[in-house]
């Protein structure tokens, strides 16, 4: 069974169309995209208010520990025109990114790299805060 995934509207419609621009531009990132893109697909869209604390949502802050390696690994999740990785800014197109999105603490998440399955346990999400000095203001 499939883990369920949560979205904000906000997110889901800034994603749709990174994702569009980015399957046209970005050929050796296809499989990563579509990925999301099917993620997406199935999330359920909810108000940010009514997103529980401890899920992966663009501009969470992430706890990961690699399964395999035991490495440890924190990162803000962000769009592409703010991914910094001295900044520990990961892009929502990085693999990592991708797959992260919309699952929660606790869960284990997979993706294939180029010579196996990588897999992750969330450790740890931090959201800002949800009031209405930090309510994210559509661009325009």
């Amino acid at each position: 069974m499939e883990k369920k995934l949560y979205i904000t509207g906000y997110d889901m419609e800034r994603l749709e169309l990174i994702l569009d621009a980015a399957l046209q531009k970005n050929h050796n990132q296809y499989d990563n995209i579509r990925k999301l893109m099917d993620d997406l697909d199935r999330a359920d869209i909810v108000d940010e208010k009514d997103v529980p604390d401890d899920v992966v949502l663009m501009n969470s802050q992430v706890s990961v520990m690699d399964l395999d390696s035991n490495e440890k690994m924190t990162f803000k999740l962000v769009f592409p025109e703010e991914a910094n990785l001295d900044r520990k800014k990961v892009s929502i197109l990085a693999p990592v990114g991708s797959a992260v999105l919309g699952y929660r603490t606790g869960d284990i998440v997979e993706w294939e790299v180029p010579s196996r399955k990588r897999r992750l346990k969330i450790a740890k999400v931090t959201q800002k805060s949800k009031d209405n000095t930090n309510i994210k203001k559509p661009l325009g």
